[in-house]
């Protein structure tokens, strides 16, 4: 519960305290004069509020906090942050609320501040951004993650252009976390068995508005080195590391929840890394009822999404059949019931081929009540990739759907623009503040008024560049005429692109250097000349990743570019937010269809930035009209077609961007430019946010998927075995079904068709009979369902009819058969049974 301000310096401490921890508040220019006060320096060079906190002597603070403005601000921003907690919420005016109760977001990172460095990237930039936007719509999530001990490795590029991983320790005193408390108050420690040995976890939790997030950390005493070692590096060591990992989030964290009181309806799986969860909840449900794994299963798997990140099956989590024995055969089959050979079935493709590897994926598809990917081209791809887990089914009826990801905006949008759009809000409007009306600010905003933002917004991160880039030299121990220097080849009047980005062969970082001296003559044009601010990191493992770093850092050095590019190190949350607030134009050049969705360019929408980007992940959705530009022709390609790509980039970038970012008016101003930015803030911004994202995932995935546990639990708490007896007796029987004689009666507007089928020991209410035929022209597959004939002999066919349009030839047409909704078992997900006239 939110402490309630007073006046005295044990409130204000306190109400300090509840701040600095509450990772959903947005600390801006316009409220941050908190810590700004505390210490200056430290806040403007961290921005974490624990920190600063944590390092003022109490003396020093209780001076301040007799300061009557200061003691003010702080007693508004917690009367803020208390309305906004208290406020109704979306969710309760929805009228399914009621079905859900809660909902566990598991994820290997997170992205929420500089206060919590916890995260890579990507994904954890979507995980972060949810779990904000779940707290002001009022979804009760709970999240589950690690408390890594150095999390994802930090940057330093040395002279050479040599990229070296730092991995500096985070101490949890420092970062936005406390430790997790049972109902007694005593610290929260579980032990899992592992190899003949118990594993120590204990947890943690920080605090996001109205959720919050558990992390688990094995940095325990009682551990032995390498197994405190498990939650060091995000994404560090070799695949048994890996696996241990995995094994603490999926395991761990499902008993961490239960520990922590929290009971979930939905359990989301935020990629493939916790899929172990699902096992772990099965187990749970298996000891409380008294039941086998399979009724367990059935029972709580429409409580399950599984939302994958991955464009290309190479990018799964696998493990070879060995080191899951090592790591999970016990576990299968003493706390599951489960035989080794049957636990692998889970993970494979193929059951029975010895040699495939467990994939983590495949475990999450085979357990879970529903699939999406991250964006409506990544769902055509995801469709493709678990083709094979659905054997003779359609690839547009492989059962995975989308919702496109989506940006924070209070997290992402300066505090300039927001207050420029959204002029009537307060310093302590910190918390529950997404819903600025973009779409009708930019209408009422001048031409000039727009520009003069951009204009500020670029100064800024210019200022910010040079600052950051001078840091680094000195860090390095640059001369003192390189660190004064540095940056000052840029120039606020210039048009800035910014190309932030893990550096991968299929993100294409190095598109733009296909040409070096085209690209010089962009950056050296006498009259209409850019300027290039790049980041990223390369794996420490992806060695092609570093030397095109290398290579961009080299093309910095050379004397032709004026210091018109800068190669700025250690890209992380900071950084990013600097750039996405100030560029003009945010490059993006991945392989499609390998950006899975990309957030990236999200950020800059409503700082009034504009996107050129590969027709890929979210840009293939957003990419209409002016709003931005694009590359690429719409279809994929291997590596041979790269060249056509950049000469395409260069195209663009020369006869359109340019000129619409310098060819001005009488009064100075880019209409052209200022068109687009116009219809890409009104346009994408509302489409592109993780508001809507959320409200996605409750109205599809978490309502009826609470739904469907609830009626297989609780409210039916036999209806798990019977499904179970079900899905067995479909399974050993399918075999026997055949098709009979198949008639057709061709006609000018139907054709009549009339077919036999032996069902052998299946009911024939289990089963459905259709008329499939593909889709032609753009338009979908056609399914039209034939009904039973009533009064057939006992042991006889079943006799089946119907009417198909007969605006398509007959040929087109074919029958098949598919379990029928009686079962009660989603189809294919749960049953991917089919049989196909032959």
């Amino acid at each position: 519960m939110a402490h309630v301000p007073g006046s005295n310096f044990d409130d204000i401490s306190l109400c300090l305290r509840e701040l600095a921890g509450d990772l959903s508040i947005h600390w801006t220019g316009a409220n941050d004069g908190i810590w700004r006060t505390l210490d200056q320096q430290l806040w403007r060079l961290t921005r974490n509020p624990t920190l600063v906190l944590n390092t003022i002597s109490a003396s020093a603070l209780r001076v301040q906090c007799e300061v009557p403005e200061f003691r003010a601000l702080v007693q508004a921003m917690m009367a803020g942050r208390q309305r906004a907690l208290a406020a109704p919420s979306w969710l309760q005016g929805l009228p399914a609320a009621p079905a859900l109760r809660s909902v566990a977001y598991f994820s290997m990172e997170y992205m929420l501040g500089e206060s919590l460095p916890i995260y890579s990237g990507g994904l954890g930039n979507v995980a972060g951004d949810q779990l904000k936007a779940a707290s002001e719509l009022g979804v009760p999530v709970t999240a589950v993650g690690i408390l890594w001990q150095q999390g994802y490795f930090r940057q330093e590029i040395d002279g050479e252009g040599r990229q070296h991983a730092l991995y500096p320790v985070n101490d949890a005193h420092e970062m936005a976390v406390e430790p997790l408390l049972d109902a007694n108050g005593n610290r929260v420690r579980l032990t899992m068995h592992l190899r003949g040995l118990d594993i120590w976890i204990r947890g943690w939790q920080a605090r996001v508005g109205r959720t919050r997030l558990l992390l688990l950390d094995t940095n325990d005493p009682a551990n032995p080195v390498p197994i405190r070692l498990t939650t060091g590096q995000l994404y560090g060591g070799d695949s048994e590391m890996r696996l241990r990992q995995e094994l603490v989030l999926g395991i761990g964290g499902w008993r961490m929840l239960l520990a922590a009181g929290v009971e979930p309806d939905i359990c989301h799986l935020n990629d493939g890394h916790a899929a172990l969860a699902v096992l772990e909840r099965a187990r749970s449900y298996m000891q409380a009822h008294d039941v086998s794994f399979q009724v367990a299963l059935a029972a709580t798997r429409p409580g399950n999404l599984f939302t994958t990140h991955t464009p290309v099956a190479a990018g799964f989590d696998r493990f070879a059949p060995a080191l899951i024995a090592r790591y999970l055969g016990g576990y299968a089959e003493q706390e599951l019931g489960l035989s080794l050979p049957a636990l692998l079935a889970l993970g494979r493709q193929h059951a029975e081929a010895d040699a495939e590897p467990f994939n983590m994926a495949y475990l999450a598809v085979r357990c879970a009540g529903a699939v999406n990917a991250v964006s409506s081209l990544h769902g055509q791809t995801s469709r493709d990739i678990f083709q094979g887990l659905f054997p003779r089914w359609p690839t547009p009826e492989v059962p995975v759907g989308h919702v496109t990801n989506g940006v924070h905006l209070p997290m992402w949008m300066s505090w300039r623009m927001r207050a420029a759009l959204s002029p009537g809000a307060q310093a302590e409007d910190c918390i529950g503040d997404g819903a600025v009306d973009v779409p009708n600010a930019v209408a009422q905003a001048s031409d000039g008024r727009l520009w003069d933002l951009r204009n500020q917004a670029r100064t800024r991160l210019i200022v910010f560049a040079r600052a950051h880039q001078a840091r680094s030299r000195a860090a390095h121990g640059d001369t003192p005429e390189r660190i004064a220097s540095a940056g000052q080849g840029l120039d606020p009047h210039r048009l800035t692109v910014g190309f932030a980005r893990r550096f991968a062969s299929y993100k294409r970082p190095n598109l733009l250097l296909s040409d070096p001296e085209r690209l010089l003559r962009l950056l050296n044009h006498p009259k209409r000349p850019l300027q290039l601010l790049v980041a990223g990191k390369a794996h420490p493992a992806d060695l092609e990743g570093q030397q095109m770093l290398q290579r961009w850092h080299a093309f910095t050095r050379q004397a032709q570019t004026q210091g018109r590019v800068v190669l700025l190190q250690d890209y992380e949350v900071r950084l990013a937010r600097h750039l996405i607030q100030g560029v003009d134009l945010w490059l993006n050049t991945p392989r499609r269809p390998w950006e899975a969705s990309g957030t990236s360019g999200m950020k800059v929408l409503a700082n009034g930035g504009l996107n050129l980007s590969q027709r890929d992940g979210w840009w293939a959705e957003a990419c209409e009209g002016e709003v931005g530009w694009s590359i690429g022709d719409g279809e994929e390609h291997d590596a041979s077609h790269d060249a056509i790509d950049a000469e395409q980039l260069y195209t663009v970038l020369e006869e359109e961007v340019v000129p619409a970012f310098y060819q001005r008016d009488a009064e100075g101003l880019p209409q052209a430019w200022l068109r687009r930015m116009r219809h890409s803030m009104s346009e994408l911004v509302p489409r592109f946010t993780a508001e809507r994202a959320v409200r996605d995932y409750t109205e599809r995935y978490y309502l009826p998927g609470a739904s469907a546990y609830l009626a297989r639990t609780r409210l039916d708490p036999g209806r798990a075995g019977r499904l179970a007896q079900v899905s067995e007796q479909l399974r050993q029987h399918w075999p026997q079904i055949r098709f009979g004689s198949v008639q057709v009666q061709p006609g000018a507007s139907a054709h009549q068709v009339e077919l036999s089928l032996e069902t052998g020991a299946i009911a024939p209410e289990w089963l459905q009979v259709q008329m499939y035929a593909d889709g032609i022209a753009g338009q979908p597959a056609r399914v039209l369902a034939l009904e039973a004939v009533p009064g057939g002999q006992a042991g006889a066919p079943t006799r089946y009819r119907g009417s198909i349009p007969g605006d398509r030839p007959v040929e087109h047409y074919t029958a098949r058969v598919i379990p029928s909704d009686a079962c009660g078992l989603a189809v294919p997900l749960e049953l991917p049974l089919i049989a196909w006239q032959r």
